[in-house]
């Protein structure tokens, strides 16, 4: 049985919404790349193909035709309503961290202290908020990318830089799977350049990886956060001892 072309389609905005390559793609699936290109190019697939590909990106068949239907690509950016609402409630921004991590509501409950009524609450609200499509059985549909970013001096980088980057630094990166690289020198401003390019490289390698592991069991994933950051600067302690430039030139 042949799958249709808007079943294609939507299957091809769903890979672009979890930042999932045909190479990635065909990895999973132990078929060449050329292969899977030519089968999206041809919209040339099987029901079997299509379910297998379902299985890769943790997605039903439902999902897809509500997204064959719905045609719309996966927000790569929430709101500035969005992100306020997130801010304001820790339990809702904790359940959009599960949801987008793909957990199941049986391992939400068994390792959270949430119970059901208030569980499907919080999902209710993400619905209603349209960051998430709520489905039977309680799952949660993401309608972000998967590698979405937050708003660039938004609620939610506010929030991080006065609440939580104190609490991200206060204990010592000294566990197996940690690592911080205090570096400072001065660069010419290609050098810079060339530093922000291999930086963004870094972001795309976390994005890819996220995609690779999504669907393992939350036993098997460790909650990590990435803080990469490049900018002109001098200490504050330093300014003191920095001679006053003549204004004369």
């Amino acid at each position: 049985m042949a799958v249709s072309v808007d079943l294609i389609d939507a299957l091809k905005r769903l890979l672009r919404g979890q930042g999932m390559t045909y190479r990635e793609l065909a990895a999973r699936l132990k078929m060449s790349e050329a292969a899977v290109k030519r089968m999206f190019s041809l919209r040339a697939m099987s029901l079997q193909r299509l379910e297998q590909i379902c299985d890769v990106l943790d997605i039903g068949l439902a999902e897809i035709a509500a997204e064959s239907v719905r045609g719309k690509d996966s927000m790569a950016e929430l709101s500035e309503a969005q992100e306020r609402a997130l801010v304001s409630d820790p339990a809702l921004l904790l359940a959009l961290f599960l949801s987008l991590n793909r957990w199941k509501q049986s391992d939400v409950l068994a390792q959270f202290s949430f119970t059901e009524p208030q569980w499907t609450g919080l999902l209710v609200k993400l619905d209603r908020l349209g960051i998430i499509e709520l489905q039977p059985g309680n799952r949660a549909r993401p309608l972000t990318a998967r590698n979405f970013r937050w708003r660039r001096g938004g609620p939610m980088e506010r929030y991080f830089r006065e609440k939580l980057l104190g609490d991200y630094f206060a204990d010592a990166f000294d566990g197996e799977q940690d690592g911080l690289f205090l570096l400072s020198g001065s660069l010419s401003v290609d050098g810079v350049r060339q530093m922000r390019q291999r930086l963004e490289e870094v972001v795309k390698e976390f994005d890819a990886l996220l995609v690779r592991d999504a669907t393992l069991s939350p036993k098997e994933r460790i909650g990590v956060s990435l803080v990469l950051a490049q900018k002109p600067w001098l200490l504050q302690l330093f300014q003191g001892y920095r001679r006053a430039l003549d204004a004369k030139g």
